[in-house]
């Protein structure tokens, strides 16, 4: 009788590291996708900042030009249609160099978040009393889905819990990440961080 209720411990404490191991692995891949969008979004942003400021210089100088070539009164109409065109351009390449300021602000903020959760797994990984808790790891989840401030974070968490491969939910999350983008694109204005 002694042997049947050792083998019925060991089937426990199997499921149990079966546990472990799963959700491990799942807030492993959730940190990988993290990491990976943060990477892509920073090198667009990095992209579009440096495309900004170069226009920005070109336009400068070509507003420096027309004051310079301004020769006499009758051209004073033309220079000011160009220096007015020329600002209007430069205005928006500064607003591009906001929003892409804004997403080097969320990639930093996303990056916090994955070494903050990372350190959560790694506080239950290390405490023998919570690693086989399933509550400890739900609430582990629930604070991660939590933290995400985007709807396209909140899907690809979603998929990867439910066992979506890294470049599934990649995926998803880029398709809902692009919607997020033209939803935000009905006007001019910038926010400033």
């Amino acid at each position: 009788m002694t042997s049947s209720h050792t083998n019925n411990d060991d089937i426990l404490t199997s499921k149990s590291d079966l546990l472990h191991v799963k959700e491990t692995i799942s807030m492993l891949y959730l940190a990988v996708c993290q990491i990976e969008a943060s990477i892509k979004d920073s090198n667009n942003s990095v992209d579009a900042l440096t495309t900004s400021f170069t226009d920005l210089a070109k336009h400068s100088q070509e507003v420096d030009e027309h004051v310079q070539a301004m020769n006499d009164l009758s051209e004073l109409n033309d220079i000011k249609r160009q220096v007015s065109e020329t600002s209007t351009e430069m205005q928006g390449k500064i607003n591009q160099a906001i929003t892409a300021f804004q997403f080097y602000d969320r990639v930093s903020q996303r990056l916090d978040h994955v070494a903050r959760n990372l350190e959560k797994v790694s506080d239950v990984i290390g405490n023998p009393d919570d690693i086989n808790n399933p509550s400890i790891w739900a609430n582990i989840q629930n604070e991660v889905k939590n933290s995400y401030s985007m709807e396209s974070e909140r899907i690809m968490f979603e998929h990867i819990m439910r066992g979506a491969s890294v470049k599934e939910a990649l995926e998803i999350y880029q398709h809902h990440f692009s919607q997020e983008e033209v939803g935000e694109d009905d006007g001019d204005e910038v926010e400033l961080f």
